[in-house]
């Protein structure tokens, strides 16, 4: 059966600003105490059955994209954070420990196709990373990608993503010795004019 593209999940605005502001204020992702002062954003346990809640955001070594989602405060939509760097534990049950070594050792609630949309950013630009991180990806979501990932990277993102680079360049505060960039497998909004 046939659901059409009204029927499939798409980022709130707010959530899109929020993504959005997370590459002006990069600096956020620096910062280890502010992430430590934000247990605030904690929601406590997540529910078993993640198949019942809303609208499910995966934010997959992505740690600062995914402070800025819960700064919205949103009850649109909920979040979790697949992160190697335990300090990150401080959000509680929405933590996962990630190794994109062993991508597919996740906890048994996170059930194949669970996700509305994973955001990822691999930690490395390296082929191997992107495709270990890819495995992740398509296990988790139900269909919606958003890499952020080098522009050098746009091969492997299409390869083992099916992705597409977006005309949105994210900005960051810090010297970015290779070109970042975007890349999505839906109708994102971020090619559009008024997106910068």
């Amino acid at each position: 059966m046939c659901e059409s593209d009204d029927d499939v999940p798409q980022l709130s605005s707010e959530a899109l600003a929020a993504l959005q502001e997370f590459y002006i204020e990069q600096q956020q992702k620096e910062d280890i105490k502010t992430t430590e002062r934000s247990n605030n954003y904690s929601l406590g346990s997540i529910e078993e059955n993640w198949q019942l809640s809303q609208f499910w955001i995966a934010c997959v070594s992505a740690p600062s994209i995914y402070q800025k989602l819960k700064e919205q405060n949103s009850n649109e939509f909920s979040t979790c954070i697949l992160e190697y760097d335990k300090r990150f534990s401080a959000y509680g049950a929405e933590y996962i420990f990630y190794d994109y070594n062993d991508p597919l050792n996740l906890p048994t609630n996170l059930t194949a196709h669970s996700f509305d949309i994973v955001l990822a950013d691999p930690p490395y630009l390296s082929e191997e990373c992107l495709r270990k991180t890819a495995q992740t990806i398509k296990y988790l979501t139900k269909g919606k990608i958003l890499l952020c990932t080098g522009s050098i990277m746009e091969e492997h993102a299409a390869k083992y993503l099916g992705v597409k680079m977006c005309k949105f360049i994210p900005k960051h505060t810090q010297n970015l010795a290779n070109e970042f960039r975007c890349y999505v497998n839906y109708d994102s909004g971020l090619d559009s004019n008024s997106v910068s």
